[in-house]
């Protein structure tokens, strides 16, 4: 679209103080001029991604009960939203995430093996249980995070003699990104 500026101190045949809707396009906007605040609703524009894994090697953790899985390095952190020390993920956008995590098990005899994503210290979403002797468990879900106090952290349960979780950053990690904004 072509604007022109007449004598007369209009826009194309409108005064300046009340363009009308469609006379700003992207052409005129400065590069990273507009905020994730400006962008519309349900638009992800710029939000958090991260992925972290554990870089510790093999973990002991106790039998039958729920373990927080330390992740303690990252492959990227985009909004720097990920803790390794507290191995939580807090967003400063709020909105949908989408989360994808798996737990690298071992031990001997194990019979179970269950991770699960927790939102604000409490169980949130459980991936598959898996009843026998496996070398991963899986958790996925999309979790709604108000952007300033939610928080989400990876746990496992093993039934297992000497239950243990593996590190790398291929065996287990807990990845997410923001996909539609609140």
């Amino acid at each position: 679209m072509s604007i022109t500026i007449n004598g007369s101190g209009t826009i194309g045949g409108v005064s300046v103080g009340g363009l009308p809707d469609g006379i700003v396009d992207t052409d005129m906007l400065a590069s990273a001029a507009v905020e994730q605040a400006k962008i519309a609703s349900g638009v992800v524009g710029t939000g958090p991604a991260f992925h972290a894994y554990n870089n510790s090697g093999d973990v002991s953790i106790s039998v039958n009960s729920f373990s927080k899985v330390t992740l303690n390095a990252e492959s990227y952190d985009t909004n720097n939203c990920f803790d390794t020390s507290n191995y939580r993920f807090t967003p400063n956008v709020a909105g949908y995430y989408q989360f994808t995590s798996r737990v690298s098990v071992g031990g001997s005899s194990m019979s179970r093996a269950l991770a699960t994503l927790a939102k604000n210290g409490t169980m949130f979403i459980y991936g598959n249980d898996i009843p026998t002797n496996v070398y991963g468990t899986v958790c996925d879900g999309l979790i709604y995070l108000n952007g300033t106090t939610d928080y989400v952290e990876l746990y496992i349960y093993i039934t297992a003699t000497n239950p243990q979780f593996g590190g790398g950053i291929g065996n287990t990690f807990l990845q997410g990104f923001l996909a539609r904004a609140a």
